[in-house]
């Protein structure tokens, strides 16, 4: 233990309870960081990383996710500048560093004298939450993506990656590790779609990361022939209703500021915004 209990240091297994019950205060915002602590038992070897603790007066304040995304949760002033003293020892190892915009702030006031510039910022990302039925009836076509539907599925996601982070997930010899990703989504049942007539993509949908609390979704994408004609909003409705059913009781994601179409789409299926994201790109 450290001196004092007050500082910084690296969590392991035998921390767990202590970190969930710290993320348990606010477990839909924490959602990521919350399930990492839970499926890796917070083993280097399964993390990719570490888990960086921040004690103050004797009590975990404050935890940081720091593998290939570096997240903050529940980080002050004060835990948020120690995590960033902390990942500025060593050359950059994450791709983003994302969490509630207060928190990523501070954190890269600090990390921007040592890294060098992300390769896109985007500091106002509304995250919505919803814990309640849709606000409206559900597209009932849209359901839990099979197997056997990975060849229609696999394009409409590399599709979607690019577009939305601007680098194809193809790139430097990474088909086959997001290949065995949409496969593995798929095979949780935490993969949604709506095809047509002919078998194509429609609308996509997926859950990222899920405890006992809440289900964070990503990937959300409309093919772009169909987009304007207000298919997202039903759509997201159908998602909310079997995540909900099937997987946690609250439905979250977050999504860029500009991003107006989307916004109305979460908006008429019942999403509320509760905080503000920010993701810096590396």
């Amino acid at each position: 233990m450290l001196r004092g209990d007050q500082g910084l240091r690296v969590l392991g297994p035998a921390d767990l309870p202590q970190v969930r019950t710290l993320l348990a205060a606010d477990p839909v915002t924490n959602v990521f960081v919350d399930y990492r602590a839970m499926v890796t038992s917070l083993d280097k070897r399964w993390l990719g990383g570490e888990m960086w603790g921040w004690y103050s007066e004797g009590r975990l304040r404050s935890v940081c996710h720091s593998a290939a995304n570096l997240v903050p949760a529940m980080a002050d002033p004060e835990a948020a500048v120690a995590f960033a003293r902390r990942a500025e020892r060593h050359a950059r190892g994450c791709a983003t560093l994302v969490g509630p915009v207060s928190q990523v702030r501070r954190m890269w006031d600090h990390l921007e004298h040592v890294w060098e510039a992300p390769r896109d910022e985007r500091w106002d990302q509304p995250h919505l939450v919803i814990d309640h039925d849709p606000l409206l009836p559900p597209d009932r076509s849209v359901r839990r993506t099979r197997p056997d539907e990975i060849g229609e599925l696999y394009p409409a996601s590399v599709a979607m990656y690019t577009e939305e982070v601007g680098v194809s997930p193809e790139a430097a010899g990474g088909a086959s590790m997001y290949r065995a990703r949409v496969a593995q989504l798929i095979d949780r049942g935490w993969s949604f779609a709506r095809f047509d007539e002919e078998g194509r993509v429609v609308f996509k949908a997926e859950v990222a990361c899920a405890t006992a609390y809440a289900a964070q979704i990503q990937g959300v994408w409309v093919r772009p022939d169909l987009r304007g004609r207000g298919l997202a909003a039903a759509a997201m409705a159908a998602v909310v209703s079997q995540v909900r059913t099937t997987i946690a009781p609250t439905v979250c994601l977050y999504v860029n500021a500009h991003n107006l179409a989307a916004r109305a789409a979460y908006r008429r299926a019942g999403f509320r915004q509760t905080e503000t994201f920010a993701t810096l790109m590396f």
